[in-house]
C-alpha cells in the first residue's frame, strides 16, 4: 500500500518514489598511509557543483599543508594553472594571540602549484583538518572553473585556524579530476566524499 501525503507518493512497496535531496553522494574515499587521494571518476557534466567534505584529515608528519590540484580532461600531473586567494582567522588554545589575516603566501597567480587548504596542520593524536571544497560548472568548455573551499584544523602549535580559499582553474576545458594530498608525507587517516548538486 502506497504511503500519500498531500497528494505526491512518499513510498510504494517499499521504495521511495521521490527524491530525499539535492545532494547526491557519488563515492567516498578513506585514506590510510596514503600518498595522496584522488577522485578519477564522477566529475562531469551530470551536475552543475561538486562538493567534497573533508573528515578528520590526519597527517603522518607534523606541520604540513594539506592541498588539491586538478585535471582537465585528458591531462595528467594535476598542473592546472590556478589563480586564488586566500585568508583565515586563528586563534591560541591558551588566549594569548588571535587574528584575521590575508595570506599571500598561500595563494596562487597563474601556478600550476598544489593549493593550499591549510598550512602548518598538526599531527597530534588529536589534531586534524575538516572541511568542504565546492566547484562550480567543471565539465563547462566556456568559462573558467571557480572554486571556494573553507576548512577547520589544528595547528601544530595549538591554534584553530579557520581558512578561506576560493580562486579558479584558469582554463575553458573541463575539470574531470581532483587530488588531495601532504605536501610532505602521507595522509595518515581520513575520510573525503564527493557529492553532486542538483537542481542548482
Amino acid at each position: 500500500m502506497p504511503f500519500i501525503s498531500n497528494g505526491t507518493t512518499i513510498l510504494d512497496n517499499g521504495a521511495f518514489s521521490v527524491s530525499l535531496g539535492n545532494q547526491i553522494l557519488l563515492s567516498e574515499q578513506t585514506a590510510s598511509s596514503s600518498a595522496s587521494v584522488e577522485f578519477t571518476s564522477g566529475i562531469d557534466s551530470t551536475y552543475p557543483i561538486y562538493h567534497f567534505e573533508f573528515i578528520n584529515m590526519h597527517p603522518a608528519t607534523d606541520a604540513v599543508h594539506f592541498s588539491f590540484q586538478g585535471n582537465a580532461v585528458g591531462g595528467s600531473g594535476f598542473n592546472e594553472t590556478i589563480t586564488s586567494t586566500v585568508f583565515f582567522a586563528q586563534h591560541r588554545e591558551d588566549d594569548t594571540s588571535a587574528s584575521l589575516d590575508y595570506r599571500a603566501d598561500d595563494d596562487l597567480a597563474q601556478s600550476t602549484s598544489f593549493q593550499r587548504l591549510s598550512e602548518s596542520l598538526g599531527n597530534g593524536a588529536d589534531e586534524s583538518l575538516s572541511g568542504t571544497l565546492q566547484i562550480f560548472n567543471p565539465s563547462s568548455d566556456t568559462f573558467v572553473k571557480h572554486f571556494i573551499a573553507k576548512t577547520n584544523y589544528i595547528h601544530y602549535n595549538n591554534r584553530s585556524y579557520n581558512f578561506y580559499i576560493a580562486g579558479y582553474f584558469n582554463t575553458t576545458s573541463a575539470i574531470d579530476e581532483i587530488q588531495f594530498k601532504m605536501n610532505s608525507g602521507n595522509i595518515d587517516s581520513g575520510t573525503i566524499k564527493l557529492y553532486g548538486i542538483k537542481d542548482s
